[in-house]
């Protein structure tokens, strides 16, 4: 356990790579300000920022302001300004901000974990968005206060094993529950993907090539990187497979379950055409399904192949939820899976259509109780590791897929959020990306530091540690491993009375509700 604990990194306060950062509320000074410093001095926050060598304070630094919440303390700088300089609002920039499933408060929560890795101190509502079902719809329930123990976070086993096979290929562990999912080089920024490739490393996790190939700056962090092989080919070659711990069929996608892939032509650069192998400016289609692959016996074909080029890898079978996902999984099984992946519907990034992530696969929380089930009913759930994407935005998220039966998620969206992702949905263009994540321009891409990114990341899958053993702890629980399949744990508001609802609301402080 202690050599476990070792492994997971230091969270280093990362700030935002904007000058005027997003804040709940908004902090404007007038020019009355004298510049006596007082407000910096009261603040316990750092909102205000007095420096020596300057006659005026800084802007306030809005995000880390709690808002109205202040008045009840001693230290409200709005009615402790001796001129009456400050003035407090709700930003109306938050109105612009997320949807349904990322509101803005989830979106300003990430941004506050990846820069900390502390959960934030601000009111902000990250766990749970405005969906209307899914996981914003199910809460743990209420513990027995005799239940809880009291250990600390490095005491905590959070990891989970790849490999429960016993074929006598690598057992390979993880630190944390949840590894990245696939981001092809095409679709993202270079600087990005190797970015999320280096936090990996540092978290003793995984990220994911996706289909795009795989760039040369991928070899430093090998032990790290899981290379897919999707329909398309695009960048397969034999030595990406021996690099690779752990290789991924995609067969399908949540967001997009018989469509394929595409990446459109403005994206198609001329580093990209060369990774996979085509024109440059020439729009990429992926085809569904792999017409080599017609039934069980084909897909082990598949991975007999994987396994003869690769004598370590693991394999990992990603797959949609259609209505017979379960009979899906226990077929990956006996053709000798390690892993199987389920990805739900409203996975993908915003390149997705919406018609095919509304209408199409069953949502992750559907497709995890029912492929549990069944593959405890063939009595190999123990014998191969399941792992659920396809809405996962947050800990909490995780933490209810895992109570449903999964051992643990792939992370996709949330990985850029932590960048400052804004959700703009504009991620299938060329120059789209205001923010220089989802884009292949190198003046775009070039705004993101690779060191920046790794760090917001281990920042972030911190935070989110600190929730999974506020959990566990709170249930008596000593591994996440034991959180696996306790749906007992769970409630769906659905199935309350309305008056039972309200006990399950969020509370006045905006943590997890137990």
């Amino acid at each position: 356990m202690q050599q476990l604990q070792k492994q997971l990194p230091e969270t280093i306060e990362t700030p935002s790579r904007f000058r005027n950062t997003i804040g709940k509320y908004m902090v404007k000074r007038n020019s009355n300000c004298s510049a006596c410093g007082q407000c910096a001095e009261l603040c316990p926050h750092g909102v205000h920022r007095k420096p020596e060598n300057h006659s005026l304070p800084f802007r306030p630094v809005e995000h880390n302001c709690i808002g109205f919440s202040c008045k009840k303390t001693d230290h409200f700088c709005i009615d402790a300004c001796p001129e009456k300089a400050l003035t407090l609002k709700k930003n109306p920039l938050l109105d612009t901000m997320g949807d349904y499933r990322w509101t803005p408060e989830m979106l300003l929560g990430h941004f506050a974990m990846a820069e900390t890795g502390h959960l934030p101190h601000v009111p902000l509502e990250y766990n749970l968005g405005n969906s209307g079902g899914g996981f914003d719809k199910i809460r743990f329930v209420h513990p027995d206060p005799g239940a809880a123990i009291d250990i600390r976070d490095e005491e905590m086993d959070t990891s989970i094993e790849l490999n429960k096979t016993g074929d006598g290929r690598p057992e390979r562990r993880i630190s944390i529950p949840c590894y990245g999912g696939g981001m092809s080089y095409g679709s993202t920024a270079l600087s990005v993907i190797v970015g999320r490739a280096r936090a990996a490393r540092r978290l003793n996790s995984l990220t994911c090539t996706g289909e795009g190939g795989y760039p040369p700056e991928f070899l430093p962090y090998k032990e790290h990187v899981i290379t897919q092989v999707a329909t398309g080919l695009f960048g397969v070659r034999e030595e990406t497979i021996q690099n690779c711990p752990v290789m991924e069929f995609k067969y399908a996608q949540g967001a997009k379950p018989g469509l394929g892939g595409h990446l459109l032509g403005e994206k198609v650069t001329e580093a990209v055409a060369k990774m996979r192998e085509t024109v440059v400016g020439s729009s990429l289609f992926s085809p569904f399904p792999f017409h080599s692959v017609y039934s069980v016996e084909d897909h082990k074909k598949h991975v007999d192949w994987m396994k003869e080029i690769n004598t370590n890898v693991l394999c990992s079978i990603k797959v949609a939820t259609p209505t017979d996902v379960d009979m899906v999984a226990v077929g990956a099984y006996y053709a000798g899976a390690h892993i199987i992946h389920i990805d739900g519907s409203y996975g993908g990034t915003g390149a997705a259509p919406d018609i095919a992530k509304k209408n199409i696969a069953m949502p992750i929380e559907y497709a995890i109780p029912k492929v549990h089930g069944f593959l405890t009913e063939e009595g190999v759930r123990d014998k191969i590791t399941l792992i659920a994407s396809g809405g996962i935005r947050n800990g909490m998220d995780v933490a209810k897929a895992i109570a449903l039966g999964a051992d643990g998620c792939v992370i996709g969206t949330a990985d850029l959020v932590a960048v400052e992702c804004v959700r703009c949905g504009n991620c299938e263009s060329g120059r789209g990306c205001a923010r220089g994540i989802a884009t292949t321009d190198p003046e775009l891409g070039g705004m993101v530091e690779e060191a920046w990114v790794e760090q917001r990341l281990v920042n972030m899958y911190m935070a989110w540690r600190k929730q999974w053993c506020d959990i566990l702890r709170t249930y008596g629980l000593k591994s996440i491993k034991e959180l696996r399949g306790r749906s007992d744990l769970l409630v769906h508001l659905d199935y309350l009375e309305a008056e039972q609802r309200q006990t399950y609301q969020p509370a006045p402080d905006y943590k997890m509700v137990l």
